[in-house]
């Protein structure tokens, strides 16, 4: 049976630590003085009072007007391109081309079952598996790529360069990482 705690008058004689008491402290802000005039803000006389008015006809025939004006829909602006996206629009097939092959020269052994692929694919492939640039499940590979570049870490910008080339092309199927699909994918013929 764990021993029980005791407490004594004279703690500090035994050498036990004495315990904390918070009884004489206030620990909330008192009331404020209503007695005192309280200063206003300097910019309260500039603001007009907020008294209702009664409307009048003619203000309620401006707000049937502005009712039955019909909404035009505004084509939403395309936004802006940031300055990675212009340099990676910049990159040419060859360039995307040398980035691959130079991490090919650093493996040492090739790649065995990659050889159907684009070289866009295994480019944005071998993007999901670097696992430098943070997690690659549950986010595109777009926002993957700008989250990194926030972060500082520097994405390869060949590969913005393939997502922006394939999102040109309207390519589908390229958004999200190929691990992301297989692990979000089905059984097929489970209920």
């Amino acid at each position: 049976m764990p021993t029980t705690r005791r407490s004594s008058g004279h703690s500090r004689a035994t050498g036990r630590q004495s315990t904390l008491s918070f009884n004489h402290r206030v620990t909330k802000p008192s009331a404020k003085d209503l007695s005192k005039p309280i200063k206003q803000s300097p910019l309260a006389k500039h603001v007009s009072s907020t008294e209702k008015e009664e409307p009048t006809a003619e203000d309620e025939a401006v707000k049937i007007e502005v009712e039955e004006e019909p909404q035009v829909a505004q084509p939403e602006p395309e936004p802006e391109k940031s300055a990675a996206e212009l340099r990676a629009e910049k990159i040419s097939d060859r360039q995307i081309d040398q980035y691959w092959r130079k991490l090919e020269r650093e493996r040492v052994a090739k790649r065995v079952h990659q050889e159907d692929l684009t070289l866009a694919e295994k480019v944005l492939r071998y993007w999901d598996v670097s696992s430098q640039y943070g997690p690659c499940v549950g986010i595109t590979r777009m926002k993957r790529w700008k989250r990194a570049d926030k972060l500082g870490l520097n994405p390869p910008l060949e590969v913005l360069a393939v997502l922006l080339k394939e999102e040109a092309k309207s390519a589908t199927g390229f958004e999200r990482a190929h691990i992301d699909e297989i692990l979000n994918s089905s059984v097929v013929g489970s209920s």
